[in-house]
């Protein structure tokens, strides 16, 4: 159950904010991956740190990812394409000089396209397109690279497409899948905050997760996942942006509970998108050890529960109702009861004849109203 934990990004802690000052910090921290964002552009200066950055990850086995152009019109007319694809053949080249193993990219707008079996064949041609291309970057016979031994050695980036989070945008869990399905050396990337918020909050408890691996496992045949993890404000099925994990709906606790006790299978990656970065990918990897602790609690339980029903001839289904019931006595016997007070002790004062002043029954109405006032 190999799985990889990193933020998007350098570091917020980095005091440096180059790519190789992050990755010393993510490797302090316990971390073993990070995604590089070329979400806008790549200018011609990052290359230098780009290549430093894949020195030290051929050296250290450090996992590096990069994540393309935000804004993409892969469903738009000729122009708009080609102005897309300008942006992604950067990140092609960035992805090649830091030995990224996915690159992550969107699809854009719908544009003029309805979604439906036209938008996702489209879609599908310009990724084969982009996959052909790295793979003639990565295998260019005609350079030595003589200081990127990965590139020899090594196997090409995979390009990953990733769901998006807004109706009005192509990425659906159903359309990423068909397109991956279809084109070969493509992966899902799956953006747990996009699949939750699109679907109107739907990713709440371990068997939501279980269903959806399943059915990415089932549809494409894989047990390499890459995927991105954030809280996410969301209204109507979109997602309005992120937020920290603790301060969303989306919960980490249920995937960490499915990746310990049901995930024995996955090759799986983890980006923090939130914008503590590392700070919740520390976070995450927290929920997963404490998920692990409790499987290792209960596992020592169950062997225990079984030695001593071989020793008294019962069964470990009985001791444990015995456990249970014990558990719940202990638990009635430490409610403290409540004494009484020494209102209830005093027996309640005689109604007085006389009546009360019409004053004192004036202020005792105005106290309650002031009450009513307060609770609504």
């Amino acid at each position: 159950m190999p799985i990889k934990l990193g933020p998007a990004g350098v570091p917020l802690s980095c005091k440096g904010r180059t790519i190789v000052e992050g990755m010393d910090d993510i490797i302090s921290l316990g971390l073993e991956t990070m995604e590089v964002q070329t979400v806008r552009m790549v200018a011609p200066q990052h290359f230098e740190q780009y290549w430093q950055a894949g020195v030290l990850a051929n050296k250290t086995d450090f996992e590096m990812n990069i994540h393309g152009p935000y804004y993409s019109e892969l469903l738009g007319n000729r122009v708009e394409r080609g102005r897309s694809m300008t942006k992604i053949e950067t990140t092609l080249q960035a992805a090649r000089t830091i030995n990224a193993r996915h690159i992550t990219l969107h699809a854009g707008h719908y544009g003029d396209m309805p979604p439906g079996s036209a938008a996702n064949e489209q879609v599908a041609n310009v990724f084969a397109g982009i996959v052909d291309r790295i793979h003639e970057i990565w295998h260019d016979d005609d350079d030595e690279f003589p200081v990127f031994p990965w590139i020899k050695d090594g196997t090409p980036s995979k390009i990953g497409v990733e769901t998006s989070g807004r109706q009005e945008l192509w990425g659906s869990l159903e359309e990423v899948l068909e397109v991956v399905n279809h084109v070969e050396g493509t992966i899902p990337v799956l953006n747990i905050a996009h699949i939750h918020a699109r679907g109107h909050g739907k990713m709440r408890t371990s068997e939501d997760y279980g269903e959806l691996f399943d059915e990415v496992r089932e549809t494409i045949g894989t047990k390499e996942f890459y995927c991105h993890f954030s809280g996410v404000e969301h209204r109507s099925g979109n997602a309005m942006h992120y937020t920290q994990i603790k301060k969303s709906d989306l919960n980490f606790e249920p995937l960490a509970e499915f990746i310990v006790e049901d995930g024995g299978w996955l090759d799986i990656t983890l980006i923090s998108d939130s914008p503590l970065l590392e700070h919740d990918a520390m976070y995450m990897l927290q929920n997963i050890e404490k998920a692990r602790h409790r499987q290792l609690e209960r596992k020592a339980r169950e062997d225990r529960r079984r030695a001593l029903a071989a020793q008294t001839g019962t069964t470990p289904s009985a001791l444990a109702a015995r456990e249970k019931e014990q558990a719940e006595l202990r638990q009635k016997d430490a409610e403290p009861t409540a004494p009484k007070t020494e209102q209830e002790e005093k027996p309640a004062p005689k109604a007085k004849a006389k009546k009360a002043d019409k004053k004192e029954e004036e202020s005792v109405f105005d106290l309650d109203e002031e009450d009513d006032d307060d609770l609504f």
